[in-house]
């Protein structure tokens, strides 16, 4: 009995090495992203082997890239893009989910598969013909440019969609005998259901939005006021800008924000009792 007992802790300790030394390998490029960030002129970036912590470090690469450059209007227009392609994709999303999940009419499965199936449609081969109908739609440089690939995605339909298929039908015919309409059901008992499910694909869109870089270096000429975080990053990072210090104190203050959503949202990506108030 005692040899089990030590022979699963031994293997329990073992698993807790390979997660650490997974996590150490995760988190690597993002050590050595924050230590060049706060690096001195003096210190050596490319030496190996690396050095993660800055022998002397300082806020000075942060001080300069926010002085050289406009990060304040970047930071403004990515956070624009972000919020509104969250907004919109919720709205849209979660207006398509509901009467694939909930209603029950002709064609409904083979519509909700025919939207599954764009998932496997590379961006690049619709690149083209969204940026000939961004530029018909005067929307070229601008915030509605930007946002107009991403206003609804099928990743989004099916999360939600199955969300919705998860609610009890008791829920609905209840709000039905009050004399709710579709659009009733949908605001005041689908949306409030799925809270976690809304959550989880508001985080996934704003990272996607936040962190795009295709499109917006597409649709957004150099020096455009709508510019985003990303794009302005590749114009910081070039080869005639050879201060690698001041490109990665830029990459760090593009992902605090992200950061910040995550720690401040993570609180609500559970599962949700939704048949908590139906009694068999």
């Amino acid at each position: 009995m005692l040899s089990k007992l030590q022979s699963r802790k031994a293997n329990r300790i073992w698993l807790y090495l390979l997660l650490i030394a997974i996590a150490i390998a995760m988190l690597f490029p993002l050590l050595w992203l924050l230590g060049t960030s706060l690096k001195s002129p003096t210190e050596d970036i490319f030496g190996f082997p690396p050095k993660l912590f800055p022998t002397q470090p300082t806020f000075q690469n942060f001080q300069q890239v926010w002085q050289n450059y406009p990060f304040g209007h970047y930071l403004l227009n990515s956070s624009i893009v972000a919020v509104l392609t969250v907004c919109l994709n919720l709205l849209f999303c979660s207006l398509a989910a509901y009467p694939l999940a909930r209603l029950d009419f002709r064609g409904r499965n083979l519509i909700f598969a025919g939207i599954v199936s764009t998932i496997m449609i590379p961006f690049q081969i619709v690149m083209i013909p969204l940026y000939v109908l961004t530029v018909q739609l005067g929307l070229k440089n601008s915030y509605l440019g930007v946002i107009l690939p991403s206003i609804a995605t099928a990743f989004g339909i099916f999360l939600l969609r199955q969300a919705f298929q998860g609610v009890p039908k008791e829920l609905e015919e209840a709000a039905r005998l009050d004399g709710s309409s579709e659009l009733g059901i949908w605001w005041h008992v689908m949306l409030p259901a799925v809270r976690p499910a809304l959550i989880t694909l508001a985080i996934f869109v704003f990272v996607g939005s936040w962190s795009d870089f295709l499109w917006p270096l597409i649709v957004l000429d150099p020096g455009s006021n709508s510019m985003t975080l990303p794009v302005a990053l590749s114009y910081i990072a070039n080869p005639r800008n050879q201060d690698w210090r001041q490109s990665a104190a830029g990459a760090v203050i593009s992902i605090v924000p992200v950061l910040f959503l995550f720690l401040l949202l993570q609180q609500y990506i559970i599962p949700t009792d939704t048949g908590s108030g139906v009694k068999g």
